[in-house]
């Protein structure tokens, strides 16, 4: 089975920032289950549906690579799959701030470790939310997420749709 890492997140939309973590923890680890998470406290824009559809498709060329979906504890879905390594990738001391905290409750719940990639720099400034906001003002997003993702952002938030 070898070494198997997990990349947990919402996902909503994938940026090509998320695509650059994911390709680098492939690129380390004998598998990677990318984890899309159903969080009730959030309204996302994209269904868990779509986001893992998305994810699939951001991912199709990477052979150790699975996307699942979760809801839940993280250290809990983590011990059902029998991974014991998180990988999480950081843009700003903000992330690892909030990073860190999380990434030390899932150590104290159930040894589960996280090792933190820094984000690299052309993708450093990139979120979901201001992703989705620049698609509402109707400006061009291609290059920061995979044309696909682009596409179904303009037909959910483009001018007039909202």
């Amino acid at each position: 089975m070898g070494l198997a890492a997990l990349c947990p997140g919402t996902f909503d939309p994938v940026t090509n920032g998320h695509v650059d973590i994911i390709r680098r923890a492939n690129g380390c680890f004998d598998r990677v289950v990318v984890a899309v998470l159903e969080n009730p406290v959030k309204a996302p824009l994209f269904s868990v549906d779509e986001r893992v559809a998305m994810l699939k498709e951001a991912v199709a060329d990477l052979e150790h690579a699975e996307v699942d979906s979760f809801s839940g504890l993280l250290v809990d879905y983590a011990a059902r799959r029998e991974i014991r390594i998180v990988v999480k990738g950081l843009r700003a001391v903000s992330d690892f701030d909030y990073e860190l905290q999380m990434a030390q409750m899932n150590n104290k719940m159930s040894g589960l470790e996280t090792f933190f990639v820094p984000t690299s720099p052309q993708w450093s400034y990139l979120s979901s939310s201001l992703i989705k906001d620049v698609v509402r003002f109707g400006a061009d997003v291609s290059g920061l997420v995979p044309s696909f993702v682009q596409d179904r952002l303009e037909e959910k938030l483009g001018p007039g749709r909202e």
